[in-house]
């Protein structure tokens, strides 16, 4: 991706991990950038990195409606080049011990916020005929049925990242005759500070750096995927994935499967 002072990136969750690491990517790579997160702090010692303006930051809640509509309504007012719905929570728990207003911040942080971030985006960046919108969601998506390992339970989480697998393929079919780029960023275990909230030991485990995910998401962009699984090597497992469930799609009949019969 060029380096062009033209170009303004959004990012969320730009406090830590990923987040972070795509702020100051893209930063040092000519953009500017709205770095969104619930951290004053943390925004402010990020932008000081950088010439004045080039990262501004914006403190949102994205769990809370008014948050999200306010994140939203800069979607729409600025000349956005690249969207970034990076924000996440990390509430790995067992489904009949999560508390509802934990599960309420996972669904409003991961499903409801980058869906109508995406809305408020896409509609300027389609009158431009140009734009990225990056999803960053992770292997659970395609991994429900995993095993558990460390984890009480995950079922609320990784409906979440299906959603957002699924809303990036779907919104890429749309979008793409109007010049538009749709990514789902699908990291396995990344070195950052999400497990480490949980109460969770993974020090020990090989992991990925959240920079490695980011050139990992740029040069998929680069190549044209729509799927970006950074530690996936045969990119055929995959498109074995995707054919496998068109195929159960395409196999429906309104007829009465034996089976049922």
């Amino acid at each position: 991706m060029s380096n062009s002072t033209q170009r303004l990136a959004l990012v969320t969750g730009a406090t830590s991990g990923i987040g972070q690491a795509f702020a100051r990517r893209l930063a040092n790579n000519g953009y500017n950038v709205i770095a969104v997160g619930r951290r004053q702090d943390r925004l402010d010692a990020l932008a000081a990195e950088f010439p004045a303006g080039q990262i501004r930051p914006m403190v949102a809640d994205l769990s809370q409606a008014e948050g999200q509509n306010r994140v939203a309504e800069l979607c729409r007012q600025e000349p956005l080049t690249l969207l970034i719905n990076n924000a996440g929570v990390a509430h790995y728990m067992a489904f009949t011990a999560l508390p509802v207003e934990k599960a309420s911040e996972l669904l409003q942080v991961k499903v409801v916020a980058p869906t109508l971030l995406a809305h408020a985006a896409a509609p300027g960046m389609v009158a431009r005929n140009t734009g990225t919108i990056i999803n960053v969601a992770g292997m659970l998506g395609f991994g429900a049925t995993a095993p558990l390992g460390q984890a009480a339970g995950r079922a609320t989480y990784v409906a979440a990242l299906s959603h957002l697998v699924s809303l990036s393929l779907a919104l890429n079919e749309e979008l793409k005759p109007a010049g538009l780029n749709v990514q789902v960023l699908c990291p396995g275990v990344v070195a950052t500070e999400f497990h480490e909230r949980q109460g969770m030991d993974l020090s020990a485990l090989p992991r990925m750096t959240a920079e490695d995910v980011v050139t990992a998401s740029l040069r998929s962009l680069e190549i044209g995927e729509v799927i970006c699984a950074p530690g996936v090597e045969d990119v055929t497992l995959l498109d074995n994935a995707l054919n496998a469930n068109l195929q159960a799609f395409s196999g429906q009949s309104p007829k009465l499967a034996t089976r049922y019969q």
